[in-house]
């Protein structure tokens, strides 16, 4: 009799998750397609499927070697990153108990120059081996549904309290103190001697981020993603592309490809892909009397451009929060991971939302939290 019960009652809530996570596929299925005039247009970006020899991508097996020449070439402009600190674990500061969560004050080493510090959110009752999630901003505290006297809370920008709601473990990291230099990201080894492009640091701290959480007793290292907006949205695409750590993203509204008509779309900038010595160039849209430098002229001289990085995450999945840097056109784009991940035998691993504003909405996000509950849980 105990026998049947348990066979019964392991039916049912298998049942049960299935029809949750049928539940969450419906709500995500229209992003997952372009428009019908967007569908089989891939823009003037060239093809992923090309090794630099021009010979044609055919098979996963060719798919192998054709990441690794994408991201060996791109290692080569951005620069090789230090050793990733793969065992370290968090240092604790303080503990503060909320309804649903407890929220740890935490400290670790996210470069070989620099400790940081950010929020640790355990759901109540967590169980071992729970997704996770970690939310990257200027400043932690915005992840966590708090603001500051340097940059007020706005709404729909504390993913890493939503998703503790929701039954992940998140952890909030920020720039606040290099913030408060007026630098906006992480200069290796010095500023005064950068052997590694700045947003490429970003994406390396992440990773380090993603070892400390990982390391975490009740956290799945397997199902841990990553999320940001703005300046967190172009943080959060490098760092899921330039290793296979996370198994799911999504970026907010980064202006996910170069362009230089667009003014929020920097990458040219010294703090992105384009440091160079100090005095800097004037901040904004590349002219004949305020051009662009260093790496990034020479990207763009390659033809190189973000795309590459996206067809690394196939057959990981990743959502497009797009806004007014993304607009739907963006799918040009896409539709290059779209095609790597039809290689590899996989679809809807590439989806995209739109909004007129680059501003988060309730819409957009209750879309990011359903994505990773599909994907993580």
């Amino acid at each position: 009799m105990k026998k049947i019960s348990f066979f019964i009652l392991s039916f049912l809530f298998c049942q049960m998750v299935f029809a949750q996570k049928t539940h969450l596929h419906e709500k995500l299925v229209p992003y997952f397609y372009a428009p019908d005039s967007l569908e089989q247009d891939f823009g003037h970006f060239q093809s992923p499927l090309v090794f630099n020899d021009g010979r044609q991508v055919r098979s996963a097996k060719d798919w192998t070697r054709r990441k690794a020449e994408i991201k060996h070439d791109w290692e080569n402009y951005l620069g090789h990153w230090p050793e990733l600190y793969t065992q370290q674990r968090f240092e604790y500061i303080d503990t503060l108990y909320e309804d649903t969560y407890t929220q740890y004050g935490v400290r670790f080493k996210w470069t070989p120059n620099e400790w940081t510090k950010g929020y640790l959110l355990v759901p109540k009752n967590a169980s071992s081996k729970m997704p996770a999630v970690v939310s990257v901003f200027y400043d932690a505290e915005s992840s966590i549904g708090i603001g500051s006297e340097s940059r007020p809370w706005r709404p729909w920008r504390d993913f890493a309290k939503e998703l503790a709601n929701r039954g992940f473990v998140t952890l909030a990291i920020g720039t606040k103190e290099a913030s408060e230099r007026n630098e906006f990201s992480l200069y290796y080894p010095s500023i005064d001697s950068v052997s590694v492009q700045p947003l490429s640091m970003l994406a390396y701290a992440a990773n380090n981020a993603y070892y400390v959480l990982a390391n975490s007793n009740n956290v799945d290292k397997s199902r841990i993603g990553i999320v940001g907006h703005s300046f967190g949205g172009k943080w959060a695409m490098f760092a899921s592309c330039l290793t296979d750590n996370f198994a799911a993203a999504a970026w907010s509204d980064p202006g996910i490809v170069m362009q230089e008509d667009r003014e929020s779309i920097n990458y040219w900038e010294p703090w992105y892909l384009g440091f160079h010595s100090k005095p800097w160039r004037n901040r904004g849209l590349i002219t004949e009397s305020n051009p662009a430098h260093g790496v990034y002229n020479q990207l763009r001289k390659d033809n190189r451009n973000l795309h590459e990085l996206h067809v690394l995450m196939a057959p990981r999945p990743f959502l497009v929060s797009g806004g007014a840097e993304d607009p739907v056109t963006q799918w040009r784009a896409l539709n290059h991971s779209v095609e790597v991940n039809k290689l590899l035998g996989k679809k809807e691993r590439v989806a995209m939302t739109n909004r007129p504003m680059h501003a988060l909405t309730e819409d957009a996000t209750e879309v990011i939290y359903t994505f990773f509950e599909y994907f993580l849980k």
